[in-house]
């Protein structure tokens, strides 16, 4: 079975437990639609712009640079386990501006996120990254709420 609603789904990823839920989703809808999944990470890049660029900022960005590609990979392998097509997507700057910006000019029909919060009242609130994707995006946005400690 295909869709017309979605042929391109994007998986804002941060290689977490909780946004494994979320992946879930995207695969499952890719699948089923035959949407083509990207799995996007993005390196925060304002979030160590005061650092002087010597060697200590090129350390932190190669950390944040394997992550992103630890985080990408294992939905890389869920995707390509589904049948699925798929590509890996890493971004630089804010997440929120790039994944939009992203979805804008990849004619993204669907953007899929996690929520941040994993406990108490945090569980019920969006990420600051998901709400603003949420208020800002032109395209539809699923936000899956992961599972807590408590869920498990």
């Amino acid at each position: 079975m295909t869709s017309t609603l979605y042929k391109n789904i994007f998986i804002a990823t941060d290689g977490s437990k909780p946004n494994r839920k979320a992946v879930q989703h995207s695969i499952e809808l890719a699948k089923l639609s035959g949407a083509k999944l990207y799995a996007g990470y993005v390196v925060d890049t304002a979030a160590f712009a005061s650092i002087p660029m010597d060697a200590g900022w090129e350390m932190m960005y190669e950390l944040l640079e394997k992550e992103a590609n630890i985080a990408t990979e294992s939905v890389e392998k869920m995707a390509l386990d589904a049948g699925i097509a798929f590509e890996t997507v890493i971004l630089e700057g804010n997440p929120s501006h790039e994944i939009i910006e992203f979805a804008d000019n990849n004619n993204i029909d669907l953007i899929v996120m996690g929520t941040l919060g994993k406990t108490g009242f945090d569980r019920f609130l969006l990420g600051s990254v998901a709400e603003k994707i949420t208020r800002n995006s032109k395209v539809p946005v699923l936000v899956v709420r992961g599972d807590s400690e408590e869920d498990k």
